[in-house]
């Protein structure tokens, strides 16, 4: 064949090598701090990103109404990361004009100063090193947008919420620390030091009047601030006890989105719904289908001398030998589809020897997903579905009927669904069950005695989950 017209392949081992090293999620990492910054000197900028001590900074913004918590969470939330911990006092601090202005709650500080300094506190070597929570910032849509347009964007954004009469509650109960700022609370939060405890003193910042105001003003903001950060917000109930509200933070932050090509396997009895579940996660994610004993009936078919080698084995109704099957898959899951895509194999391996040659190659899943069902309901559905002779294509009386009635008329059941070969099939499959299962023991089991679109939901939340 010529060189120019020959199907491009991509390796299978880089697809692995890039997972095991998280290369995908690096390299978008730095291009978008690339793009987001724009430094004038992109190669030096690029070489610090990489010279920091880990590329998983913490980029935080906690937000909520007065009272809710953010003070104490944030606080513990950057000693804990090592981050830095940002607010908007903190940053009015070398700001005398700019904090008195403040004081005035009636006057939100202008959108286009408050990312001004942001920026200025955010491009330091300590945050550029360490990473950030911002706490209380942004108070509104607007400050939202425009921090984005500056390229200020959290990885991380959550929402403290409690009801209203719990909040006034505990503006009412609130104490301060004088020589830390900490905030503490009379029957919510007390500290454990003694000498602190002594030295608390009630909060006089704000009167009645003012915490009401504050706490009606962040109402009007609330619905705009979630939009704005839809994607990455997290609202977490705060009405409860502090160290698990601190927990639930803490866990949702140290959650990460890796960029990885899904390479699934589905394993299950003949029935289970494999085809199915492949064809819809394909239709929905455009990741290739690899139905094996399809694909081995294409190749067959295509009059390649590895077809030529495969047909008088599908002739004779025999197993296509290990060997052979492994080149197949080989060629196909190297294709730059399936290394762009990802891919979808079920129909192989069945047994312990095929997982471990599978195993041996490069062709290595990410995910591995066990449908199970009992034989009964197997036999059952197996008995309502039937192959057009003429596109190749399968069909179910119940979950897949036939589009016509010309293709219904046409339908022939394949000799491998006949009830002898489907019983002796089931008890193979459950004779190498658990030696599969021991080849890949993080597989996850679903059940798949329900609606096909019930398992495909399960399937899909498994694959999204972080």
């Amino acid at each position: 064949m010529d060189e120019t017209v020959k199907p491009l392949r991509i390796p299978p081992q880089i697809s692995v090598y890039a997972d095991k090293h998280n290369i995908l999620h690096l390299v978008q990492s730095m291009l978008s701090s690339l793009v987001i910054d724009q430094p004038e000197d992109p190669i030096t900028y690029l070489i610090s990103l990489l010279q920091r001590s880990t590329f998983d900074i913490p980029r935080v913004v906690l937000l909520g109404p007065p009272a809710v918590g953010k003070h104490t969470v944030a606080k513990k939330l950057s000693s804990e990361l090592r981050a830095v911990h940002v607010t908007l006092q903190s940053l009015l601090s070398d700001q005398s004009e700019l904090s008195a202005q403040t004081q005035n709650t009636e006057q939100e500080l202008p959108a286009e100063l408050l990312v001004r300094l942001i920026q200025q506190r955010l491009n330091q070597i300590d945050c550029f090193n360490r990473g950030w929570v911002l706490e209380g910032i942004p108070q509104s849509r607007l400050q939202a947008l425009s921090l984005q347009q500056a390229g200020v964007i959290p990885e991380h954004v959550v929402m403290l919420e409690a009801p209203d009469d719990v909040l006034l509650e505990r503006t009412r109960g609130k104490l301060v620390d004088p020589l830390t700022g900490d905030v503490y609370h009379q029957n919510f939060i007390w500290p454990d030091d003694d000498a602190v405890a002594e030295r608390l003193e009630t909060d006089q910042s704000r009167t009645e009047r003012q915490r009401l105001a504050d706490l009606q003003r962040y109402r009007r903001e609330v619905t705009g601030l979630s939009s704005a950060y839809q994607h990455i917000l997290k609202v977490i109930n705060s009405d409860q006890p502090h160290t698990d509200v601190y927990q639930q933070v803490l866990s949702f932050i140290r959650t990460r989105s890796y960029c990885r090509t899904p390479r699934i396997l589905l394993l299950g009895p003949p029935g289970s719904g494999k085809s199915h579940q492949a064809r819809l996660l394909s239709e929905k994610y455009k990741m290739v289908d690899v139905c094996c004993g399809q694909l081995l009936r294409s190749v067959a078919a295509d009059g390649s001398d590895l077809g030529q080698e495969i047909q008088p084995y599908l002739d004779d109704g025999r197993p296509v030998p290990d060997s052979l099957v492994l080149k197949v898959l080989d060629e196909r899951l190297s294709r730059v589809d399936c290394s762009c895509r990802g891919w979808i194999l079920h129909g192989f391996p069945r047994d312990l020897q095929q997982a471990k040659s599978l195993q041996q190659t490069q062709i290595q899943p990410n995910r591995v997903f066990l449908l199970e069902l009992t034989d009964d309901v197997c036999v059952e559905r197996i008995s309502l579905r039937a192959t057009d002779p003429v596109s190749g294509e399968r069909f179910h009386l119940v979950t897949r009927p036939a589009p016509s009635s010309e293709v219904q008329n046409r339908l022939k059941t394949r000799p491998e669904d006949s009830a002898h070969t489907l019983t002796h099939t089931l008890s193979q499959y459950r004779t190498h069950t658990a030696a599969l299962q021991s080849v890949y023991p993080d597989a996850v089991h679903i059940d798949a005695d329900q609606d096909p679109r019930s398992v495909f939901e399960t399937l899909e939340s498994l694959l999204t989950a972080h």
